[in-house]
């Protein structure tokens, strides 16, 4: 069972970042904020950035792999912003 489950998330993450190359090529956004933080989301977000689109990782309060943090453009955390202390936001 734990193997479906993993297989599953995979397919999860393939589909997210499908749809952030789609939006992407298309120029339909200008700015994506992605709510993750694993590095499945790499090849997207080089993507992204390299189309121009301002690229913001909101990872939730979880450590973020140095491979995604050098593919983003800023960091935004729900868990500061929520808890009234400085947020992490260098996007803006």
């Amino acid at each position: 069972m734990r193997t479906y489950s993993n297989t599953r998330q995979k397919g999860v993450d393939m589909r997210i970042g499908i749809d952030i190359t789609t939006l992407s090529l298309k120029k339909q956004v200008t700015q994506i904020i992605l709510i993750a933080g694993d590095s499945d989301f790499v090849p997207a977000a080089k993507l992204a950035r390299r189309e121009g689109i301002d690229f913001i990782l909101d990872p939730i309060h979880q450590n973020i792999p140095d491979k995604l943090n050098k593919h983003i453009d800023g960091l935004r955390s729900t868990y500061y912003k929520n808890h009234s202390k400085s947020n992490i936001d260098n996007d803006n």
